[in-house]
């Protein structure tokens, strides 16, 4: 694979990259090996270990290991189903209601619509991603106003991408990060109005 088609695959379901860990995920997992060993399930030359090995982790996967044998991974899901794939064919595509978040979730749409509402969903994770690519389509994303929603630097045709989000979040709110590529379409972001 060269680099130039590196971009390109990123977006096709078949290729899945282990989403990144941020520091709040490595503090997470830190404080679960601290009770686990505080319960007693892990030693405390185990507990030193595991923690060296949480705060260099660099992915999520990395960190599930290390609580795999104390109950749910960190992810929530098994490895298959890290990432939500929406694409569309020959209708529109809305995701809301109540559903579950994944971490990196991958829209990508040619002339249809893809609408993703997160007002009633239920997000485990501090850190979500968000794929979207359309072409003369639009992808539209609806957050509640306790989350964040910054454009990842690395998006393409920014004047294409409307972020209405910019209350500010509550502090324990997730933050979306948008990674976006629009050609003639838009990715419109959105927070629900107060009432």
């Amino acid at each position: 694979m060269t680099n130039a088609e590196q971009p390109a695959a990123r977006m096709t379901p078949e290729y899945v990259v282990d989403p990144r860990a941020g520091d709040t995920d490595r503090d997470a997992v830190a404080e679960r090996l601290r009770v686990a060993a505080g319960e007693g399930r892990i030693d405390l030359t185990e507990l030193d270990e595991r923690l060296d090995r949480a705060y260099h982790a660099k992915t999520y996967r990395e960190l599930d290991v290390l609580v795999a044998d104390l109950g749910k991974p960190l992810s929530g899901a098994d490895p298959g189903a890290e990432a939500l794939v929406l694409k569309t064919r020959l209708s529109s595509i809305e995701q809301g209601g109540r559903w579950i978040v994944p971490r990196r979730i991958v829209a990508e749409c040619k002339m249809l619509h893809i609408t993703i509402d997160f007002t009633e969903a239920t997000c485990v994770h501090r850190d979500v991603t968000v794929e979207a690519l359309c072409g003369s389509g639009s992808i539209r994303l609806i957050v509640p106003r306790s989350w964040a929603v910054r454009v990842d630097a690395s998006s393409t045709n920014t004047a294409h991408i409307i972020n209405k989000a910019t209350e500010q979040a509550d502090s324990t709110g997730p933050t979306v990060t948008v990674i976006g590529h629009p050609r003639s379409g838009r990715i419109k972001i959105k927070q629900v109005r107060r009432g």
